[in-house]
């Protein structure tokens, strides 16, 4: 199946990211390379374009999508909290990073890479599907109480005991291997009181969970966060896409500490303790359209949050616990 992926936001994305001709911006979810053209096409050709992607399919899929671009570009398949670590590498400083934490409709439609509770498939999930745990691993080696916390805490799932039993139950008798099968179970384990009043399906949230356990997601991130304010440029801009309350959650908050840092006690008069502001939002989140979530249905959870880096050359690192 050929890498197909409608962008999220993009316009607003990329407006947002103030692009300079000459400047240096990674897209560290290239994807099927959509969000990376639109950028791209903005730089000359002393720009630097830099593209990340865990998925070998996408990074093949970018290779071919940016081919035609006047820009400098360097495609990598590499995960995104990595960035600094390649800036550092090339002693680079971006003016811009997008990351954009959604499922790619290539993931999701391609049954073999087992992302999706609609059709049947292997229940594998891997961003990088060359290596690592799968969701049948997952569900194979964990604990009850380990499948209670992953989709309690990562999918919110409220009969998360319930599932876990079931699941436990199950493969004592035999493996849970493909996506329907996971599916169908769910939806048996949950009251069906509940599953009558789901607007959704009722296996959305548990999905959701494994893939983000598989993939560590929510420290990638974090991760992500952590580092890289030090390595953008004065003014730089960095643009996250997010689609669940979760991530949303690390953005804001890590935004929030980069704009507030001082950690002195609140009745102190002046601050003493010499953290200074690493920038500042950019506005508040933008959500997608109304015409968009017609046209892509897939949007219409998503969020975008912009932080600016300081003007000033020197900023103190920030100080934050990721998400493990």
């Amino acid at each position: 199946m050929e890498f197909s992926h409608i962008p999220v936001l993009l316009q607003e994305t990329v407006t947002g990211l103030c692009i300079k001709p000459d400047g240096v911006y990674v897209d560290g979810t290239a994807g099927g390379g959509n969000h990376s053209f639109a950028i791209g096409s903005k730089l000359s050709s002393s720009g630097l374009l830099i593209c990340t992607d865990r998925d070998g399919d996408a990074i093949a899929a970018c290779e071919k999508k940016l081919k035609p671009l006047a820009c400098r570009k360097e495609i990598l398949r590499s995960s995104f909290n990595r960035i600094p670590d390649i800036l550092a590498e090339r002693n680079l400083k971006a003016d811009g990073l997008l990351v954009d934490l959604g499922v790619s409709s290539h993931q999701l439609d391609e049954s073999s890479r087992g992302f999706s509770y609609m059709q049947d498939g292997p229940l594998d999930m891997r961003m990088d599907a060359s290596g690592g745990l799968s969701a049948a691993d997952l569900i194979r080696e964990s604990s009850q109480r380990e499948l209670e916390r992953i989709f309690f805490e990562y999918g919110e799932e409220r009969y998360s005991k319930r599932i876990a039993a079931a699941i436990v139950e199950r493969r004592e008798v035999s493996p849970i291997s493909t996506t329907l099968e996971l599916a169908e179970m769910i939806k048996r384990a949950m009251p069906q009181s509940a599953v009558r009043k789901e607007k959704q399906h009722p296996a959305k949230r548990v999905f959701q969970a494994l893939r983000i356990a598989v993939n560590d997601e929510l420290f990638q991130i974090s991760d992500l966060l952590e580092k890289v304010v030090g390595h953008m440029a004065p003014g730089g801009r960095i643009a996250v896409i997010t689609f669940h309350s979760l991530e949303d959650r690390i953005v804001k908050n890590a935004f929030r500490r980069f704009e507030h840092p001082c950690t002195c006690p609140p009745d102190f008069p002046v601050c003493v303790c010499g953290k200074k502001p690493l920038g500042r939002a950019v506005g508040k989140c933008i959500l997608p359209t109304k015409r968009e979530i017609e046209q892509n249905p897939r949007s219409r959870s998503a969020k975008l949050r912009i932080f600016e880096v300081a003007d000033s050359e020197t900023v103190s690192e920030p100080e934050m616990n990721p998400a493990k």
